[in-house]
């Protein structure tokens, strides 16, 4: 295990890895990327890296956004430009734009920490690669803090240049909602597609502001336009996940999390619709794909008080108790797909967790190594996860 930091895209980033995987994790916000899969001896680098990671940028950047790549934990989620309770939060936290400091390494493993300043606390990183398994196995505990917050993942994947390369799916959600305002705003130089405040039960049907529908699920698609939606995954299932499909590539990406700790996904959908620096149109083919405690993407002050979500029964933060530290489990992986396999409709554990079946939609099936005991999720199902 390699403790050294190395300069990789332009920032400081620690080195770890497996014969199956091999990723980089940036100094600076603890962004996790880039990361290499070997998937039957095919190297696989799903996830995206801003185009202007080695440029030089405004001084008033955001931190974040001048790392921004791969995965990265955000405490709490989002823009955070309302002051709440006295703390004034950086655009997804101090863990997305401070210094991490390495605590400790063994063998595919590393333990990363980070003092928070916006509201005092701890927060452990751990990255874990398991021998044989094509997956990052990742675990935040937040210690030390009490009071509301939101937080979540913040991944971003990278799509072939050709319209509807990636076929996005998930498991069981109870509704799915565009942002209650525009993304973007053209006077600002930026550009929306979708329907504002429009809801929708299918990712295959939302509506647009021409009145037409649109397919979220397949992309990239609508490029020009940065849009966002959220979708409140259904909590009374025990597993629950988010999928793209690669046919052409060969390969499905997956993330799995506990319902009743991430309680919704938001999908940022970026094809080139942001005119102004350091975006400048060329920040495209990328998806979102941020598992969450929040409404959207405003920050912790309109998470935690009253908004359409909390007024459904649905929580958009959770409460801290220094007494209790929170422990956040997130499973990333990629595993290989026959020429037919047409998008994820179903996961399904194995007995003894140490495996899971992948099943397309068309009822193909692919079992690949994965540790489903590491979410902690009890009485966790041996049975078909739809």
């Amino acid at each position: 295990m390699q403790t050294d930091l190395q300069e990789v895209l332009g920032q400081p980033s620690w080195r770890i890895a497996s014969h199956e995987v091999e990723a980089f994790l940036t100094e600076t916000g603890g962004h996790l990327g880039p990361v290499t899969f070997d998937v039957g001896g095919k190297k696989i680098q799903p996830f995206s890296v801003a185009p202007w990671a080695e440029e030089s940028t405004a001084a008033d950047l955001p931190t974040m956004l001048k790392v921004l790549r791969g995965d990265f934990f955000c405490l709490p989620f989002g823009g955070n430009a309302t002051v709440f309770q006295g703390e004034r939060h950086p655009p997804h936290g101090d863990t997305a734009n401070l210094a991490w400091t390495l605590e400790g390494t063994s063998p595919g493993h590393l333990h990363l920490s980070l003092q928070t300043q916006a509201r005092p606390g701890r927060v452990d990183k751990h990255v874990t690669l398991r021998p044989g398994h094509t997956a990052i196995y990742q675990r935040h505990v937040v210690s030390g803090m009490r009071g509301p917050m939101s937080f979540g993942h913040h991944a971003m994947l990278k799509f072939p240049d050709v319209p509807g390369s990636g076929v996005l799916s998930t498991s069981r959600f109870r509704r799915g909602h565009v942002s209650p305002v525009p993304l973007e705003q053209a006077t600002e130089r930026g550009y929306s597609c979708l329907r504002p405040g429009a809801v929708f039960q299918s990712l295959e049907r939302v509506p647009t502001q021409t009145g037409a529908r649109t397919d979220l699920s397949r992309y990239p698609a609508r490029r020009g336009f940065e849009d966002l939606v959220l979708i409140e995954t259904d909590e009374r299932q025990h597993l629950a996940w988010t999928a793209v499909t690669f046919a052409e590539q060969g390969y499905v990406w997956f993330a799995l999390k506990d319902p009743q700790v991430l309680r919704q996904t938001i999908f940022w959908l970026s094809n080139g619709g942001r005119h102004y620096p350091p975006w400048d149109g060329r920040h495209i083919n990328v998806l979102g794909i941020e598992d969450v405690t929040s409404y959207f993407h405003y920050g912790l002050a309109e998470s935690a008080h009253a908004n359409p979500l909390t007024a459904e029964g649905r929580m958009t933060t959770r409460e801290l108790d220094p007494a209790h530290p929170l422990a956040i489990h997130y499973i990333i992986a990629v595993a290989p797909i026959p020429p037919d396999f047409d998008r994820l409709a179903a996961i399904l554990p194995a007995a003894d967790g140490q495996s899971v079946e992948l099943v397309s939609r068309n009822k193909l099936r692919v079992r690949t190594p994965l540790d489903v005991n590491f979410l902690g999720i009890e009485r966790l199902p041996r049975k078909l996860v739809r």
